[in-house]
């Protein structure tokens, strides 16, 4: 990421709204939101497929599920550059004894969702890249988020939320297991 061009693009934006870059409350702000880029569109120079931070364990016998919910995501709106935010629920049926380290299924998330992006992406790229890393016999997300797009410009409707999800194998195949992955979600 260029910090310099960043910097540059901030403070002409400012000057293009109508403010002054040199007000004392705004000198530090091109520095700081290249800073910012830096960290939220961590990302961005990654395919979902460079993730590698993951660790698989075996284990004596197949837990019917593997579930974590409530996972926090912060991403970009790709078109408007706002932030949307909210939960990832996700949860997997093992396969061949096999199970993927708790912590790697938040790391997963942040990971996908750190560039500009949509919902809908960041929910398919959990599940094509869960499916890579432990090939699982049944894989379910479900993403809940608020999307500033929609509620400080456009409709302004505050509160509203966009659910998306995406089931893969035996979730796409058992309605009782779908069911049960939703009921537990709260």
């Amino acid at each position: 990421m260029n910090q310099q061009k960043i910097e540059h693009a901030v403070r002409e934006l400012l000057v293009a709204v109508g403010e002054d870059p040199d007000r004392s409350g705004l000198v530090e702000t091109p520095k700081r939101v290249a800073k910012m880029y830096q960290e939220i569109f961590s990302s961005l120079n990654h395919r979902p497929e460079d993730f590698a931070n993951y660790k698989k364990f075996h284990v004596d016998s197949n837990p019917e599920m593997v579930s974590i919910n409530h996972i926090p995501i912060y991403s970009m709106c790709e078109h408007h550059l706002l932030p949307f935010f909210g939960y990832a629920d996700i949860a997997y049926i093992p396969n061949n004894n096999m199970v993927l380290g708790l912590s790697k299924i938040p790391r997963l998330v942040e990971f996908v969702s750190k560039k500009p992006t949509m919902q809908e992406k960041i929910t398919t790229d959990i599940v094509k890249q869960l499916a890579k890393f432990i090939d699982p016999k049944g894989i379910a997300v479900a993403i809940k988020a608020r999307h500033l797009c929609m509620e400080m410009r456009g409709i302004n409707k505050y509160g509203q939320y966009t659910y998306t999800s995406d089931y893969a194998g035996l979730f796409n195949e058992d309605d009782r297991l779908k069911q049960e992955f939703l009921n537990q979600r709260g």
